[in-house]
């Protein structure tokens, strides 16, 4: 049997999300949240980064890259 808690937040955070999530189940809808959100930092993060870095630099990157994974490579 799964074990339930409970989140305090504001009314009207709740009135907000509840629109959001529909008829959804709360732990999905969360978990839903939750992965759409990494995923977004996630592209955030490499975008800051592919701006900082030069055209030498990624291909750096690309090279030591196929070089770490040939090295693992199973064999």
């Amino acid at each position: 049997m799964r074990k339930y808690t409970t989140i305090s937040v504001p009314e009207e955070v709740k009135r907000l999300l509840e629109r959001a999530k529909g008829r959804e189940e709360w732990g999905k809808f969360l978990l839903g949240l939750y992965t759409e959100v990494k995923r977004m930092r996630g592209e955030e993060a490499f975008e800051r980064l592919a701006e900082t870095l030069t055209d030498e630099d990624l291909k750096s990157v690309i090279e030591s890259s196929r070089e770490f994974r040939g090295r693992f490579a199973l064999r």
